[in-house]
């Protein structure tokens, strides 16, 4: 009898601690009105290292999370130059941009860096596991073989589908907007995102 009741208690145990584990992640994309989580990570600001702090950020006001596929390819290199182009209107508006993608953080440093790109104008941010990601309600793909960026060299991550995200000085998201769900090209999520931050 005792023995039944011990495995019963080591099931409901260990039932337990699988349900606390996978609550960490999202079954589906965050919405507006939802707590947007807290995170933070490896970045990268015109070359140089951080750890960004999303709490940190929100301590300033709104800030604008957009996660993208990878840095170096077409639609990705758009939308960081549109976003460095615009960044002097964000911070007119309060707001914090950080973008987040599977790159290491080797390659962000000369992303973020770049002058035809980031160009130092906002920082960007490492989910090499898409731990981030998962969090948001997104799942990163595997990597595809073989693949290479705009300069030659192999993209050995997986990608995280643009999304957008606009989260309030509160904590919560205002907006979301994604490109297979909205059908919105790159650039569209910047000028989608700078209008709801001077309207906040």
């Amino acid at each position: 009898m005792l023995k039944k009741y011990y495995c019963l208690s080591f099931l409901i145990f260990g039932f337990s601690i699988l349900i606390s584990q996978s609550g960490f992640a999202q079954t589906k994309m965050l919405a507006k009105g939802d707590k947007a989580p807290v995170f933070s990570a490896q970045a990268s600001l015109a070359g140089s290292e951080f750890n960004f702090s999303l709490k940190k950020a929100l301590a300033k006001g709104p800030v604008v999370v957009y996660f993208y596929p990878s840095a170096y390819t077409g639609g990705c290199d758009a939308e960081a130059h549109a976003f460095a182009e615009q960044k002097d209107k964000f911070t007119a508006a309060g707001a914090t941009i950080i973008g987040v993608s599977g790159d290491d953080i080797q390659r962000l440093n000369t992303f973020s860096a770049d002058p035809n790109y980031c160009a130092g104008k906002f920082a960007v941010a490492s989910d090499a596991g898409g731990k981030i990601a998962q969090t948001y309600g997104l799942v990163m793909s595997s990597p595809k073989i073989g693949m290479k960026d705009v300069r030659g060299m192999e993209v050995n991550h997986g990608f995280i589908p643009r999304t957008t995200y606009v989260i309030g000085k509160d904590g919560k998201v205002i907006a979301v907007f994604s490109s297979t769900n909205d059908h919105i090209s790159p650039t569209e999520h910047v000028d989608k995102a700078l209008a709801i931050v001077k309207g906040a």
